[in-house]
């Protein structure tokens, strides 16, 4: 069935393929299904790093940082494997501290697989494009989190509606002040 809304769903659960990258990133959370996903295309080999993102929240008894990297040690991922960043507290911060963790490393990414909530992944991927080198590509591999919110089921409960359109309304404030900077980036 086709809804007038389906515009909203197309545009909001973004995802891609992915492919070999130079590392994977998690722009933070309390979820463990985050590093569930990371964890398991590490180990498919599709990246040598892990590199969750997040500081201190009331969700934990920790930074966001700390839970996502005990998932994933629990999982098997070598703590070599898995970068640090956890003073973020929003998700510029995420990708702004990530792309200063990431130089700090000497790495030079080209390609980066981007981990994240279902209806946050537009949002995060424009975050993360916002803080990276143009030239980098982004694959983005969302996950179902612990509220179970869907590209499929989002607009069956009031608290879903909200998760998405809460979303929504911040992909709109968040960049009309970075969209001449991208216009810039692009011409320099």
């Amino acid at each position: 069935m086709r809804y007038p809304f389906d515009c909203i769903t197309e545009f909001m659960f973004f995802e891609t393929g992915v492919e070999q990258s130079d590392l994977i990133l998690i722009p933070g959370g309390s979820h463990p299904q985050l590093m569930e996903r990371a964890a398991e295309l590490y180990h498919q080999g599709m990246a040598p790093y892990i590199l969750p993102s997040g500081g201190p929240t009331s969700h934990v008894n920790s930074t966001e940082w700390e839970f996502l990297r005990d998932v994933g040690i629990r999982l098997g991922v070598p703590e070599h494997a898995i970068l640090r960043e956890d003073r973020a507290t929003n998700t510029f911060e995420n990708a702004r501290f990530s792309w200063k963790v990431i130089q700090e490393h000497g790495l030079v990414p080209k390609k980066v697989i981007l981990v994240c909530k279902s209806y946050h992944a537009r949002r995060a991927l424009l975050t993360y494009q916002t803080d990276f080198p143009m030239d980098v590509i982004f694959y983005v591999s969302p996950v179902t989190d612990k509220t179970g919110t869907t590209k499929d089921n989002w607009f069956t409960e009031d608290t879903k509606i909200k998760y998405v359109m809460n979303e929504l309304v911040k992909v709109g404030q968040y960049f009309v002040h970075h969209i001449p900077n991208w216009v810039n980036r692009e011409r320099d």
